[in-house]
């Protein structure tokens, strides 16, 4: 019965949605949108619409889009389809695909790349780092070492160019080098802001049970930080480099997917996406809670059992 009433509802909230005349635009899934156009599509009406495999696509007039699949295997195909339209958009509209990924549970998802488009022009593409741990390239904590046995020695082997760190274990050296890296990077293939900030066309974003992103830890200085792209995070346990977060935001779009248990999250992120989304939070409490209104977000549903939709 109560599926019953949630597919009633659905189904009139798309009435009214069509009767408004209003419908979601394949920009506001997908592509190379300024942060005009996000912001002009978070302004809408508020709209429900049902997606691939019955996954259910909500914003509204203050909150954010967020995607909610079944589970990690279809968050990652959303998440592949989100990048391979990015970097269509991105190499029609300028000629070239900039764009920044994560370690952890996103180099999973990013497997089905491969499979999925085959065909994809590497060439015409640029990989950053989100974030990276300061040790050997081929250490097995390495970010790069990992997403290489995966799946980047393909776009590699295809052309792609990728931002390496020198493999050291000085932060701030490594912090200072790809900063520089970043910088030699044309205008044409790496845009900057009006501000002078590099302009990404696709940052994706995984989100720690904290709320950590990239390095960005919970009332840490580097939450912060304001002028620096690349910052250095050095603890007694490990050293890494991580996008500040004003060069997080100034992607032209931001995907955040959160999916799935592991033996690091074996309870889930239904607490975190809580926080993240729906909790009274700011940057420095919860540092995740920064691209509330201005990433779309592809949860599971069990990611997503604590929202209110």
């Amino acid at each position: 019965m109560v599926g019953l009433m949630q597919g009633v509802a659905l189904a009139i909230l798309s009435i009214a949605t069509l009767a408004s005349g209003f419908a979601p635009a394949p920009s506001a899934f997908f592509g190379h949108v300024s942060k005009t156009s996000r912001t002009s599509l978070r302004a809408s009406l508020r709209h429900s619409t049902r997606l691939r495999g019955g996954a259910i696509s909500m914003s509204t007039t203050t909150g954010p889009r967020t995607i909610v699949e079944k589970d990690v295997e279809a968050v990652g195909e959303t998440l592949c389809d989100m990048v391979a339209k990015a970097a269509t958009s991105a190499i029609a509209d300028k000629g070239h695909f900039a764009f920044a990924i994560p370690g952890g549970s996103i180099l999973n998802m990013l497997v089905q790349m491969n499979t999925k488009y085959p065909d994809l022009d590497w060439s015409k593409a640029t990989m950053a780092y989100v974030n990276h741990r300061c040790v050997p390239l081929d250490d097995e904590t390495s970010t790069h070492f990992k997403a290489r046995n995966k799946f980047l020695n393909q776009w590699i082997d295809k052309g792609l160019n990728c931002i390496l760190l020198d493999g050291t274990t000085d932060a701030e050296a490594e912090a200072a080098s790809y900063t520089k890296k970043m910088e030699e990077v044309p205008s044409s293939t790496l845009p900057r802001s009006a501000s002078g900030l590099p302009v990404f066309d696709l940052m994706l974003i995984g989100v720690g049970l904290d709320g950590h992103i990239g390095s960005l830890y919970p009332d840490s200085p580097q939450v912060a930080e304001k002028e620096k792209w690349v910052i250095p995070r050095v603890t007694d346990a490990s050293s890494s480099i991580t996008l500040s977060l004003p060069v997080i935001a100034a992607a032209n779009d931001i995907v955040v997917a959160s999916a799935g248990k592991s033996e690091k999250y074996p309870e889930g992120k239904a607490v975190a996406m809580k926080r993240a989304l729906q909790g009274d939070e700011t940057a420095a409490s919860f540092p995740a809670s920064a691209l509330a209104g201005s990433a779309t977000w592809i949860l599971d549903e069990g990611a997503a059992a604590q929202l209110t939709l």
